[in-house]
């Protein structure tokens, strides 16, 4: 071990055993907001496809494109941005993110036409992609290691907040008005400007400043982070573990073995995942109203499974850092296959509010410990590049979606839609088995480092 790897290992020991979150609940709630605004805006196109349907005389499945188009940004966005983030510092990637995203949402509410809806919604898109990138890698970093799980789930939290929103503001507007979609769009625009304002201030990741060889900048940072931490505790720190080396390796890591199998792996869990998840956030309105319900009756439905993302965010920031993400990860997918099993099965009107309250539940509890498990495996110097391409190029499940899951429903019917999305959660399960079955072989021979994890999560 080279002097400035001991250097760099001891000062993120010290980060590592600060037993409190020590930059105070105003920059969670910033962060937060941000994450609100940016799921806000996912889900906003989903309940609007009906009315712009109608509106501008297209097919579902043409104004489906509108999803297609953002996820599609989304892989964009969290890519470019992605490289801005460990190459300049992730702080600026997040005011580059949410502007973008305010920018093309607002440009999304004025559009005159469903050519103009799908352009604009992939700019949208690019800002939603690199906001959710950004925001995984920046809260990962700066949070110590045993608290990492549970401040990414706090602000999950305030992410799914967003889901659960949409539902209830859209249930008064996109049925009552003709222009109520655009106003739904033009809300989460707002949001998304005075998040960008807020966010100048916000400290810089030590573990991004080591990797990039600013060692008195991250030493700094630390020490403002302990000096909070004896505050907030009222005693001196424990002391820090053995240092242990900054694992090796730049972003063209990411292409060689055995980083390029790990990255294939976790692309190929989230693509597979968020095949049926965007088919539920995206299309539940659609698919609802074609099986017969009202436009109306669909949104109540949602306003009261929506309910389930918070719940299921709040449960996953209690359990994240006590029990393994091994476990808990593949648990969650099943329970999601299960819950999208029974609304196809059953499709009654209780059976969609009970069921769909358990399937958004999962999406609350899921996507913030599969954040937390991706990262967690990728070195500093790469992370937020590796989240980028694992959770961006996951997106074309997602892209994928309103083609997949609408000519299911076309040949097979509202349960046979269901069934190819609960048949995602089933995979994604035994693909996160597989993982773990590849990453035990892998770290017993050496072949990659053990990633830093909570002390419930041990090999």
């Amino acid at each position: 071990m080279t002097a400035s790897e001991r250097d760099s290992a001891a000062l993120i020991a010290r980060l590592d055993r600060i037993p409190v979150w020590p930059y105070g609940n105003r920059l969670l709630v910033v962060i937060g907001a941000g994450y609100f605004f940016a799921y806000f805006d996912v889900v906003t196109i989903g309940l609007a496809l009906p009315v712009i349907t109608d509106q501008f005389g297209v097919s579902s499945k043409v104004a489906a494109l509108a999803v297609t188009s953002s996820l599609a940004g989304y892989i964009v966005g969290a890519f470019i941005d992605s490289r801005i983030a460990d190459t300049r510092g992730r702080r600026l990637s997040m005011m580059i993110s949410v502007c973008v995203f305010t920018a093309g949402t607002l440009a999304a509410a004025a559009s005159p036409g469903i050519v103009w809806l799908i352009v604009f919604r992939f700019i949208a898109g690019m800002g939603i992609g690199a906001e959710i990138a950004a925001v995984t890698t920046y809260v990962g970093e700066l949070a110590p290691e045993k608290l990492r799980g549970r401040v990414t789930c706090i602000v999950g939290v305030m992410a799914f907040a967003g889901f659960a929103a949409v539902p209830l503001v859209g249930r008064f507007l996109i049925p009552a008005f003709d222009a109520g979609w655009r106003v739904l769009f033009v809300i989460g625009a707002a949001g998304g400007l005075t998040i960008a304002v807020l966010r100048r201030d916000m400290p810089a990741s030590a573990r991004w400043l080591l990797a990039r060889g600013h060692t008195a900048d991250a030493e700094r940072v630390i020490s403002q982070a302990e000096a909070r931490a004896r505050v907030i505790t009222g005693r001196e720190l424990p002391a820090p573990v053995a240092p242990i080396p900054a694992d090796p390796g730049s972003q063209a890591s990411l292409l060689r073995p055995p980083y390029v199998w790990l990255t294939a792996l976790f692309t190929l869990i989230w693509m597979v995942y968020y095949l049926g998840n965007y088919g539920w956030l995206t299309l539940a309105p659609t698919l609802l109203t074609n099986h017969g319900f009202s436009l109306t009756s669909s949104l109540t439905f949602l306003v009261v499974t929506g309910t389930g993302f918070v719940v299921g965010a709040v449960v996953a920031t209690v359990l994240a850092d006590r029990y393994d993400r091994r476990i808990t990860t593949a648990l969650g997918a099943l329970v999601w296959a299960g819950a999208l099993l029974a609304i196809g099965v059953i499709h009654g009107a209780a059976s969609v509010m009970f069921f769909g309250f358990i399937a958004s539940s999962t999406i609350g509890f899921l996507v913030p410990l599969l954040y937390t498990y991706t990262a967690e495996h990728f070195p500093h110097q790469f992370r937020a590049t590796g989240i980028a391409v694992t959770d961006g190029v996951g997106h074309l499940g997602g892209a994928a979606a309103p083609l997949i899951v609408l000519t299911a429903a076309e040949v097979w019917g509202f349960t046979g839609a269901f069934m190819v999305m609960a048949g995602t959660g089933l995979v994604t399960a035994l693909l996160l088995i597989v993982l773990q079955i590849w990453w035990r072989a892998a770290a017993h021979t050496k072949q990659i480092a053990r990633p830093a994890r909570s002390r419930n999560n041990r090999d």
